[in-house]
């Protein structure tokens, strides 16, 4: 399964972003699907996850209200809506499939990762 991150940019804090992940395989419905981030010099940071069939999401509490994941299976991409951006939510963000229906918080329950697309949040 190979994954393509999009959307990430430069936006003042308070605003909006949506991230696309677009999953070349047509089994992208068999994965839960997650969103990590990475700011320099930390470590990967679990965002939140989606099931199999979008039923069931979970987020981080650092972005828990701000965030919102969905996926589409018909068109084989997942989505992050980002809204009330903070300074502290700048890093690159990387969207990951796991072969369990649920997905998980660990980086390591994940089997595909996407390279990843930037986010900067300025004051």
């Amino acid at each position: 399964v190979q994954l393509v991150e999009s959307g990430g940019g430069l936006v003042q804090a308070g605003g909006s972003l949506r991230l696309s992940c677009a999953a070349s395989a047509r089994t992208f419905s068999n994965y839960a699907m997650g969103w990590f981030r990475q700011a320099p010099g930390k470590e990967r940071e679990f965002v939140g996850a989606i099931s199999w069939n979008g039923g069931t999401t979970y987020y981080a509490d650092s972005v828990k209200g701000r965030f919102t994941i969905s996926r589409d299976n018909a068109k084989n991409t997942l989505y992050l809506q980002m809204n009330s951006l903070k300074p502290e939510d700048t890093a690159v963000y990387h969207c990951a499939a796991s072969p369990s229906l649920y997905g998980s918080r660990r980086p390591n329950d994940y089997t595909y990762w996407g390279q990843g697309t930037q986010v900067t949040v300025s004051l």
